[in-house]
């Protein structure tokens, strides 16, 4: 029997051999092995993979909150007709209408930019629609509200005398205030003057746009005295 050759390196002997294959390292076997512990990590990996999926497709909390930080999502556009409602009572187009929408045609133009609904001395005034109020003041010796909706929509009323914070949340329906008396003398005339009503404007953006339109009833067209 012919011995293997011998190699030294460094005074020591090392003999060349064919590496023997240990039992249950290879084969079908080993393989069906390898093959069940992987199951449980692909199984694992794409739980994780859904979890992640969820948490950054998971809607932002929209309530609204009172306060200095309140705001009002502008993701959520309220499609006209959808929630609102006059912002006195006994309006039904067009019973009520005292005076309507008739936008300038430049920006800064002459026009009527809101509609004017009758209403008393002292009565109740609602938000027209759900929101945030953030202003309530005197302008010109009137006062007037403000209620920021969502989409990006205001509601300006006057003659109001406020009932509620700058920074409260509101829906529609919801008592503002009420009716202010008409200004006395220096200040200038009510919109309906010397008669009482409450103005409703509605701007998106810069553009004032017709706030009967969110009632979702057909234009109101106001015929001449006969």
């Amino acid at each position: 029997m012919t011995t293997p050759p011998r190699r030294t390196f460094l005074g020591r002997t090392f003999l060349r051999h064919r590496a023997r294959r240990r039992p249950g390292l290879d084969g079908p076997g080993a393989r069906a092995r390898s093959a069940v512990h992987r199951v449980p990590a692909l199984v694992l990996t794409a739980l994780l993979a859904a979890a992640l999926v969820l948490l950054g497709t998971a809607p932002p909390a929209g309530a609204l909150r009172t306060g200095p930080d309140v705001g009002v999502r502008a993701d959520v556009d309220a499609p006209p007709g959808t929630g609102y409602v006059p912002p006195v009572a006994g309006v039904d187009p067009p019973a009520g209408v005292e005076h309507v929408f008739d936008p300038p045609e430049e920006l800064w133009g002459a026009g009527h930019r809101g509609v004017d609904l009758a209403a008393a001395a002292g009565a109740s005034v609602v938000s027209p629609g759900p929101g945030v109020v953030t202003f309530a003041g005197q302008v010109a010796r009137r006062g007037v509200l403000v209620v920021t909706h969502p989409g990006g929509l205001r509601s300006s009323l006057e003659p109001v005398a406020a009932s509620v914070p700058v920074g409260a949340a509101v829906a529609a329906g919801t008592p503002v205030g009420v009716v202010e008396s008409p200004p006395g003398d220096g200040a200038a005339p009510g919109h309906c003057a010397p008669r009482s009503c409450v103005h409703w404007g509605v701007r998106r953006g810069e553009r004032y746009i017709d706030p009967l339109s969110l009632l979702d009833r057909p234009p109101i067209v106001l015929l001449p005295d006969r």
